[in-house]
């Protein structure tokens, strides 16, 4: 009898395939292994170029943009890297999609409306934003090819101010200055080595205390011991005091333009 050198038999009883294998010189011997189910079209999850951004928004939240690759956000979303270029082009197109998500979480000013109440909201969720991606902090204002979202916030923001009577000179003064704010307190607050304060503080400034030649550092001392120290301090509250005197300062600018 000639066996063939390999055979495969369904098993009814358990869905397995046997395997009826002969190696050369040796008799015929059974085995058997698990099928694995080939995922069907339908088993793939659909693809967007909104749920690839946002695959990769949370792949950078998470790792930071640094670790981000096609690769990493196709394993996020359980797909074939490949797949993900029908979507976006390459990486740059990504990027300057994940820009224009976190552009729409910002609150788009309302031109008409009072524009320090308008730039006020701008500034508070754009912080708030920023801080669940701290990875965009210095990618906001990078991109060479913007997206809408992008496009359509800082046509709001302007208008904003323009409708309130500032003058084009002025606009770009006041949308600098408030961005300025907004981006350089975020750099300074990721950065902290505390959380805001409380005991993180008292345990960083204690270290710094302990280091210092006695005698030295007489205002720094004063500062930390009698303000930062104190009960309730928090380094983030310093963002809406500052918001604050710059609205104050654009105020009396405009004032004195209208004049």
């Amino acid at each position: 009898m000639v066996i063939a050198p390999f055979l495969a038999l369904r098993c009814k009883s358990d869905g397995r395939t046997v395997a009826l294998r002969r190696k050369s010189g040796q008799t015929a011997v059974w085995t058997a292994r698990q099928e694995v189910p080939v995922p069907t079209r339908k088993d793939r999850p659909s693809l967007t170029r909104a749920s690839v951004v946002a695959a990769a928004l949370a792949v950078a939240d998470e790792d930071g943009v640094a670790k981000l690759s096609m690769r990493a956000v196709a394993r996020r979303l359980g797909v074939e890297a490949m797949s993900l270029y029908h979507h976006v082009s390459n990486k740059d197109d990504l990027l300057d999609g994940m820009v224009d998500a976190v552009h729409e979480e910002f609150h788009a000013p309302v031109p008409g409306q009072d524009w320090a109440e308008q730039m006020r909201l701008r500034s508070r969720t754009a912080r708030e934003a920023l801080k669940r991606h701290p990875w965009a902090v210095g990618m906001m204002d990078s991109r060479r090819t913007p997206g809408w979202a992008t496009l359509t916030h800082h046509d709001a923001a302007l208008g904003c101010l323009l409708e309130a009577g500032f003058s084009l000179g002025l606009t770009g003064h006041a949308f600098a200055l408030l961005d300025a704010h907004l981006y350089g307190f975020l750099l300074q607050e990721l950065a902290l080595p505390f959380d805001g304060g409380g005991a993180e503080l008292e345990e960083v400034a204690a270290g710094v205390m302990a280091s210092l030649p006695e005698g030295t550092l007489p205002h720094f001392r004063r500062f930390t011991l009698e303000h930062a120290l104190q009960p309730g301090y928090d380094f983030g509250d310093e963002f809406d005091v500052g918001l604050e005197l710059v609205i104050e300062g654009l105020s009396a600018r405009l004032a004195a333009e209208q004049a």
